[in-house]
C-alpha cells in the first residue's frame, strides 16, 4: 500500500517539523494530488498479480493503450541481448506500456528497466525494475552488476537516458541532457542498441508547475498517472544499431549519447538517423506449423538422445525454411558474419535440399545443413545454377567432378545447442545421404573463416591450410580471391616448416590463441575427415555479400574418407 505520510517523512523529514496544522493540511493535499486513496484501492483489488498481469492490469484500469507499426514492430529482436533507448514522456505509464510492447516480442519476458524510485517502490512489477536513483544520477555497484548480468543472460534492457521525465521549453517538449551510462555497457557486452521514441504527453497543470519550480513537477508525477486517462502513445521503433560501431568510434560516451538523442528526434520526424543500422534478426515461426511440416518431409533417422535428422524441399517447408533463414542469421551474426538481412535466405535455397536436425522436446531447429546435387542441377540450371558459381569461376576441367558431387554449404548448429553434439548429427545426417546416394564421390563447397577474425589469424589459417591441403589443379578461381603478399608467405614459411603436421598446427593454435581465436571448427572437422590427399582447399575468396569472412573452397573425395570415419557417419542412422 502507498503511504503518502510515510513517504513525506522519508524525503522530506522537514516538512514535519511545522506546526501541526500546516503539516498535516500538507499532507492531506498531498494524498489528493497523488491519489492515495484510488492507489490504495486498486492495490489492494489486484494484490495477488504481479509482473506482466499486473502491467496488463494498470493500463486497462487506466484505459491506456499504444499505436505501433507492425513493420517497425520487428525492429525489436525476438532473442539475444539488447539495449532499448528511449525519450521519457511521462512519469511511469510509457515505461509500463514498453515493458508490454517489448514482452509481445520476447517469448521469454526476460525485460528489465533501469528505473528511479517511483517504479521502483511497486513490488509488484520488481521482476523487471533495476533500482537507480535517476534524480541523483547514483548507480550503485549492485545495479551495475544486476545490468551487466541481464545483458549477459541475453536479456533486454530499458533506459531512459534523460534520466528524468521530458519539461517543457520554448519549442515543445525537451528532453534532459541524455546520460552516456547506456553507451558504455552496450561498449562493454556488444549489446546491440534499438532506439524507440514515445509520443505522449503530461497535463498543462504538470508543465506549469514544472516550468515555475522543478520539484513540484516532480511531486505532480502521482498525480499525472490519472491524468492521463484514456490516452493512446505511439510508438516509432527504429532499427538496431551494432554496436561495434560504438567501440570503432572514437568518441565520449557523453558524445555518443548527444547522437542517440539527435537520432531519436530525427527517427520521430520519419527522417534517416545519424547512426547507420542494420535488419533486426527475424521473428520465430510458429514451432507447431515446423512441426506439421516436418512430417510431411524425409526422415533420415533419429540420434540416441531423440534428435530427428530430416531431408527437406523448400516447396513444402514455407515455416521451417523462413525460421531457417532466420537461425542462420542470427547465429552467423553471432560469429561476426551474416548477410546483414532479418533472414539469410537466398534464391539457391528455392531448389537445394535441407538437412534438419530438430529437437522434438523442444520443438527446435537445433542446425542444417543446405545441400545440392550439383548433376542434377547442371542438367537443368548449368553452372550458373550453383551457389559456389556466385563465389568463384570454374574451369572445365571441374566438370566431371561436379557430375558426381553435392555442394555444402550455408551450415549452423544455433548459439543455445553449441557445446552438445549437433554438428556430429548433422555429419551423420550427411552420412545418411552419402548412404542413401551412392552414386556421389565428391563434396565440395565454401568453408568460412570470420570476417571478425584479425587479418593476420586470417592469414595465418590460409597459409596453413594451403600448406597441408592445398591443391595442384587450377579446379576454380575466387572472384574476389585472398592472397598472401611476398612478406607474409616469407614470415609464415618461418613458422610453419611444413615437415610435421601436428607440430605445424599445434604453433597454429598458439599463434591464433594471441588474437583470442581458434580454428574453425568445420576447417578442423574437413582436415581429420581423410587420408592423406582426401581432402583438398582448391582457393580462398572474400565473400563481400556475408560480411567479409574468408572462404576456403574445399573439395572432399568419398573414398578417401578415413575407414574409422566412414564406419561413424555414411551409414543409415
Amino acid at each position: 500500500m502507498v503511504s503518502v505520510e510515510t513517504m513525506l517523512k522519508k524525503e522530506h523529514p522537514g516538512l514535519f517539523t511545522y506546526p501541526d496544522l500546516i503539516s498535516k493540511t500538507l499532507i492531506r493535499l498531498t494524498r489528493f494530488i497523488l491519489h492515495e486513496n484510488s492507489i490504495n484501492h486498486f492495490m489492494e483489488k489486484h494484490k495477488a498479480k504481479s509482473g506482466l498481469e499486473f502491467i496488463d492490469a494498470v493500463l486497462v484500469h487506466l484505459n491506456v493503450s499504444y499505436k505501433v507499426i507492425h513493420r517497425e514492430v520487428e525492429n525489436i529482436p525476438a532473442i539475444g541481448k539488447v539495449i532499448v533507448v528511449a525519450n521519457h514522456p511521462l512519469g511511469a505509464l510509457d515505461a509500463l506500456a514498453l515493458i508490454q510492447m517489448i514482452c509481445s516480442v520476447r517469448q521469454d519476458k526476460k525485460v528489465k528497466i533501469v528505473a528511479n524510485k517511483m517504479l521502483g517502490s511497486i513490488s509488484q512489477l520488481s521482476e523487471f525494475i533495476i533500482g537507480v536513483d535517476n534524480f541523483n544520477d547514483r548507480l550503485s555497484r549492485d545495479s551495475l552488476r544486476k545490468i551487466d548480468q541481464a545483458l549477459q543472460s541475453e536479456e533486454v534492457v530499458i533506459f531512459f537516458p534523460s534520466g528524468e521525465v521530458s519539461r517543457v521549453g520554448l519549442f515543445g517538449q525537451k528532453e534532459a541532457k541524455w546520460k552516456g551510462g547506456f553507451v558504455k555497457f552496450a561498449k562493454r557486452n556488444s549489446a546491440p542498441i534499438v532506439p524507440i521514441f514515445i509520443k505522449a504527453k503530461n497535463s498543462s497543470l504538470f508543465y506549469a508547475a514544472s516550468w515555475i519550480y522543478k520539484p513540484l513537477g516532480t511531486l505532480l508525477l502521482g498525480h499525472e498517472i490519472f491524468a492521463a486517462r484514456n490516452q493512446i502513445f505511439d510508438f516509432r521503433v527504429g532499427e538496431l544499431i551494432n554496436s561495434k560501431i560504438l567501440n570503432d568510434t572514437p568518441m565520449k560516451d557523453m558524445h555518443h549519447a548527444r547522437l542517440f538523442r539527435k537520432h531519436l528526434i530525427r527517427l520521430s520526424k520519419g527522417k534517416k538517423g545519424i547512426y547507420p543500422t542494420e535488419c533486426s534478426i527475424a521473428h520465430p515461426m510458429s514451432r507447431q506449423e515446423i512441426r506439421q511440416e516436418l512430417k510431411r518431409a524425409e526422415r533420415l533417422g533419429e540420434t540416441s538422445d531423440n534428435k530427428q535428422i530430416y531431408l527437406v524441399e523448400h516447396d513444402n517447408a514455407a515455416n521451417l525454411m523462413n525460421e531457417i533463414g532466420r537461425l542462420r542469421e542470427y547465429t552467423f551474426r553471432k560469429v561476426g558474419e551474416g548477410s546483414g538481412h532479418s533472414k539469410d535466405i537466398d534464391e539457391y535455397d528455392r531448389y537445394y535440399h535441407h538437412l534438419v536436425l530438430w529437437d522434438d522436446d523442444a520443438l527446435e531447429v537445433v542446425g542444417a545443413y543446405r545441400i545440392g546435387e550439383c548433376g542434377w542441377i547442371l542438367s537443368w540450371l548449368g553452372k550458373e545454377g550453383l551457389y559456389l558459381n556466385d563465389l568463384c569461376t570454374m574451369s572445365n576441367l571441374f566438370d566431371p567432378i561436379l557430375e558426381d558431387a553435392i555442394e555444402l554449404g550455408r551450415s549452423f548448429v544455433q548459439p543455445k545447442y553449441w557445446g552438445s553434439r549437433a554438428l556430429d548429427y548433422l555429419w551423420q545426417g550427411i552420412g545418411a545421404y552419402l548412404a542413401h546416394n551412392p552414386h556421389i564421390k565428391y563434396m565440395i563447397g565454401p568453408v568460412s573463416i570470420s570476417g571478425s577474425y584479425p587479418k593476420h589469424a586470417q592469414e595465418a589459417l590460409v597459409y596453413f591450410y594451403t600448406l597441408y591441403y592445398g591443391c595442384d589443379r587450377q579446379y576454380l578461381r575466387a572472384r574476389s580471391p585472398f592472397r598472401l603478399s611476398d612478406n607474409v608467405n616469407a614470415e609464415f614459411s618461418e613458422i610453419f616448416l611444413g615437415v610435421d603436421y601436428e607440430q605445424d598446427f599445434r604453433v597454429l593454435k598458439d599463434y591464433l590463441k594471441t588474437f583470442d581465436v581458434a580454428v574453425p571448427m568445420l576447417y578442423k572437422q574437413y582436415s581429420e575427415l581423410c587420408e592423406a590427399g582426401g581432402a583438398q582447399f582448391i582457393d580462398f575468396g572474400i565473400d563481400v555479400e556475408f560480411n567479409n569472412c574468408v572462404d576456403g573452397y574445399i573439395m572432399v573425395e568419398i573414398n578417401r574418407i578415413k575407414e574409422a570415419k566412414r564406419k561413424r557417419y555414411i551409414k543409415e542412422v
